[in-house]
């Protein structure tokens, strides 16, 4: 064999040598360190079923649904097999609408196996999301029922008494309200000194607040979530605009970097920028509620984008000013109010474009004081109170146009 051959190997073989030795010092060739499942939360709902699992990289997946029995796997690579898969049975509760069991197991070498027994057909959604706020990163599995429930003929489906309108000569059909409890789920909104949720003390006041308007014989409400669990903010406008109602009212629990801030609130949506520098904030921070509970950006709803551009707003938003006013009146008699006047802001909450629509921040969580009153009972009923005081004097000068006679 030629000498020139003979070098050439040798160099090559010295050089591979080289290569192996310094490898390992510089991480080449070594095993992509493994993904930990840091913890996962199941929200059971009637909408929706999600399951959330937070982990400490990013991680691939596949999924497959089968049938006979029905049934959702997803399978995980480079994950660890630990004790929070290992306790995924415990996670899910007898009641679940979707869901039946949950389970892990190794599947092969560097690939953990989810397997998500159903109670019945779903259409699954599952996405990643991005670390924010106090979360790492996210595997989301939403399971929707395959035929998605309608909310007006929930509403409809609903018994109902002898009602009649208290005034037939000014209003001669019911009036429906869409009451929206702020957050939810996976995302906790503001937090208090004390460990208050947000969350929870808006679905409190909301829960009291229906139960008022279903007392009165021309009202019924809708709540957007009856529950612990997210719903996108589009999502909130769309079910209010499912069921033509008449009002919308989106409740929540005021936060602000300095625990002084106090009192009670109304926003209705802006068209030509906040009110206040305050305002702004507020509804950047409100806005950012779908980020952190977490939205499939895959999925598009393009009637509900359209209408959410629909310039003719002008009406709407002059009549959600009217009510906006009547219950910060009355709420000025239970709290203090943080300023004097209704506020606006690009809340998009409130972007429905043919129903009135107002953000009650019923007191600042983040004081301690407000706080505790958020948490009263007693405070709870009088600001359901107050607000339905409010809405009930908006409608007695501004009665809705007929659209769903009583029958």
């Amino acid at each position: 064999m030629p000498e020139r051959i003979l070098r050439g190997r040798r160099d090559l073989l010295r050089f591979a040598l080289a290569t192996a030795l310094v490898a390992p010092r510089l991480g080449f060739g070594q095993a992509k360190a493994a993904a930990t499942i840091i913890a996962v939360r199941v929200w059971p709902a009637a909408d929706y079923t999600r399951i959330t699992l937070e982990h400490s990289q990013q991680l691939a997946f596949a999924q497959q649904l089968l049938k006979d029995p029905a049934r959702l796997v997803v399978d995980l690579e480079d994950v660890e097999l630990n004790s929070v898969l290992a306790n995924l049975p415990e996670k899910i509760s007898a009641t679940d609408p979707y869901v039946k069991l949950i389970r892990a197991g190794r599947n092969r070498p560097g690939v953990v196996r989810l397997v998500i027994e159903l109670k019945g057909e779903v259409k699954p959604q599952v996405f990643t999301l991005k670390p924010v706020g106090e979360y790492a990163h996210r595997l989301v599995l939403d399971l929707y029922p395959a035929q998605p429930i309608d909310p007006l003929m929930a509403l409809l489906e609903k018994p109902r008494g002898t009602e009649t309108a208290t005034d037939p000569g000014q209003v001669d059909r019911l009036i429906t309200i869409a009451i929206d409890p702020g957050h939810g789920g996976e995302d906790p909104g503001a937090i208090g000194r004390a460990g208050s949720q947000e969350k929870a003390v808006t679905l409190s006041i909301a829960q009291r607040l229906k139960k008022l308007v279903d007392g009165e014989r021309n009202m019924r409400s809708i709540m957007t979530r009856d529950g612990d669990y997210f719903i996108a903010l589009p999502a909130r406008v769309q079910k209010a605009r499912r069921v033509q109602a008449d009002l919308f009212v989106s409740v929540h629990a005021d936060a602000f970097i300095k625990t002084t801030a106090r009192g009670s609130s109304v926003f209705v949506l802006s068209e030509h920028g906040a009110s206040s520098s305050a305002a702004r904030w507020m509804a950047q921070r409100e806005n950012a509620a779908d980020l952190i509970g977490g939205v499939n950006l895959g999925v598009k709803d393009r009637y509900l984008a359209r209408t959410l551009l629909d310039l003719s707003q002008t009406a709407t938003n002059s009549d959600s000013l009217k009510v906006g006013r009547a219950v910060l009146g009355e709420l000025g008699g239970i709290n203090a109010l943080h300023r004097g006047m209704v506020e606006q802001a690009a809340f998009a909450v409130l972007k429905a474009p043919d129903i009135p629509s107002i953000l009650v921040e019923t007191a600042f969580i983040s004081n301690p004081e407000e706080e505790q009153r958020l948490n009263d009972d007693a405070y709870q009923d009088k600001m359901a109170a107050a607000i339905l005081r409010g809405i009930k004097g908006y409608f007695a000068r501004n009665p809705p146009l007929a659209k769903s006679k009583q029958s």
